[in-house]
């Protein structure tokens, strides 16, 4: 005859669907654990790379980015020459801020919208701050190429319209964003003679300029960009508008 099945009792078939249930809900648990440590592992190390770029000469995109929360320079104040480009606000100001920036910095477009903007209302156009910027072009071929060409636009006394335009159509680094042809349709758009823009951004008229330039700021200190002095005070990385606010109006108090 055959065997009759055993049945389970109801009770331990309950007992058994909640152990499955305990051990389904464990499984998920343990991957998400694996998975928060790969994240946790993945930021930790993004900002060691953002980080570790400290006192070196910034030549890779990792040593590249600026340090958001640096305060003023401990060394005090450094003797900073204001460039070749003309100044934004007058040139008797008491206060005198020297950006020192590259065309690609994502955190130097950041400076741009953000401050420089804000900075102009508030203090350049009322006369308290003369503002000048300086190129560290350091994240590649297009930055070289975009300071350049920021230098062929001063020619014609675009400088600042050229300067605006490039941060307003930043693109990922070394994309094709800035590239010559790029370049030159910039300054058509923006009423130049193309005919002298784009003879001076070919023959690489100004490399010798831009090289002194960014070498004038790794003298000063300039690490990241982007690099503001404040009378002086070196400020470093994209920070928020009342860090320059503050050193900006003790210096106005003096």
């Amino acid at each position: 005859m055959p065997r009759a099945k055993k049945e389970v009792p109801q009770s331990q078939t309950a007992v058994l669907r909640e152990r499955i249930k305990v051990i389904s809900i464990n499984q998920v648990l343990y991957v998400l654990l694996l998975v928060s440590f790969f994240v946790m592992g993945y930021l930790l190390a993004r900002v060691q790379a953002l980080e570790g770029g400290g006192g070196t000469t910034p030549t890779t995109a990792q040593t590249a980015q600026p340090l958001p929360t640096t305060a003023a320079a401990p060394q005090g104040k450094v003797d900073v020459a204001n460039g070749d480009f003309p100044v934004l606000g007058k040139s008797d100001a008491k206060v005198t801020v020297v950006e020192f920036a590259d065309y690609q910095c994502p955190f130097c477009e950041q400076f741009y919208s953000q401050v420089e903007n804000q900075l102009k209302k508030d203090y350049i156009d009322t006369g308290k701050v003369q503002f000048y910027f300086r190129n560290f072009a350091f994240l590649g071929q297009e930055s070289d190429w975009a300071a350049e060409a920021a230098y062929c636009a001063n020619e014609q006394d675009a400088f600042w319209n050229f300067h605006d335009y490039l941060y307003s159509h930043q693109g990922q680094e070394n994309s094709g964003a800035f590239s010559k042809a790029n370049l030159e349709g910039f300054a058509s758009t923006l009423g130049m003679n193309t005919s002298q823009f784009n003879n001076c951004l070919e023959t690489d008229k100004y490399k010798s300029k831009l090289d002194a330039d960014t070498a004038a700021g790794k003298t000063a200190g300039v690490t990241g960009t982007p690099t503001v002095f404040i009378n002086g005070q070196m400020l470093v990385g994209a920070q928020p508008y009342d860090s320059y606010k503050t050193i900006i109006d003790q210096e106005l108090n003096k």
